[in-house]
């Protein structure tokens, strides 16, 4: 389970706390690390904390998107400390470890960070099915991103040394077809954006909260390959029909 799970940090300002992930993920046993923009990458803050997770710094992918970083995951979850306009399905980190825990080995999972000082964007955090909260003390809610990354890492680990071999899988049966991949699911969405607007349903000069909350709509059923791909036939053919 947790050679399937990536680590994406978005923009990270400070070296040293994406050395402090990888030293928490190698606690942990996760290896995917993705660096999305670091502001100083490689550096020797970086290797310093890192403390003997040279080989997780090695092997990070450094990329230019959040597309770049999805492109080839199934279940991506973003981390949120506060609340949103538009609300989202929200778990907590052990709530999340049972969710991924029985995951066959080939579903990708993301697990997205953001800026140290002001987290995701809510364009970010709409990318993804659900987020994810750790309950802090109202009182003092700063968390640093490398205690962060350990607690939900910890989650996982401890979910894996529970014996899941008797858990049912996430729809309660083995699912027939691959879960649709980050790359297909953004083709997926600009699809409805156009057609919803050469049926003049979306108006793009006042789009409003359309097009988020159809994308949370689609995330929280998970869709497969198949099911993307009937949806985008359905598309296509309403577009042909208007321009008939």
């Amino acid at each position: 389970m947790l050679e399937n799970i990536r680590i994406v940090l978005v923009n990270t300002t400070h070296p040293g706390n994406i050395g402090g992930v990888a030293r928490a993920m190698k606690n942990m046993g996760l290896s995917d690390l993705c660096l999305i923009e670091p502001r100083l990458f490689p550096h020797r803050d970086a290797d310093a904390r890192a403390a003997g997770a040279d080989d997780i710094l090695k092997n990070a992918s450094v990329v230019e998107s959040l597309d770049d970083a999805l492109a080839d995951c199934h279940l991506v979850v973003g981390t949120s400390a506060r609340s949103r306009t538009i609300p989202w399905p929200l778990v907590n980190p052990r709530e999340l470890a049972a969710i991924v825990s029985p995951l066959p080995v080939t579903t990708r999972v993301a697990i997205v960070f953001g800026r140290e000082d002001r987290g995701l964007t809510n364009e970010e955090l709409q990318r993804c099915h659900q987020h994810v909260h750790i309950p802090v003390n109202e009182q003092f809610s700063s968390l640093n991103l490398a205690a962060a990354v350990q607690v939900i890492t910890y989650e996982m680990r401890m979910a894996k040394e529970v014996d899941v071999s008797d858990a049912k899988p996430r729809w309660g049966t083995e699912w027939d077809v691959d879960l649709a991949e980050g790359r297909e699911l953004e083709m997926l969405f600009d699809h409805f954006e156009q057609a919803l607007t050469d049926i003049d349903f979306l108006d793009p000069e006042k789009p409003r909260n359309l097009m988020p909350r159809l994308q949370r709509l689609l995330l929280r059923a998970v869709p497969d390959k198949i099911e993307v791909n009937i949806l985008r036939g359905m598309l296509t053919a309403i577009q042909k029909g208007c321009r008939r």
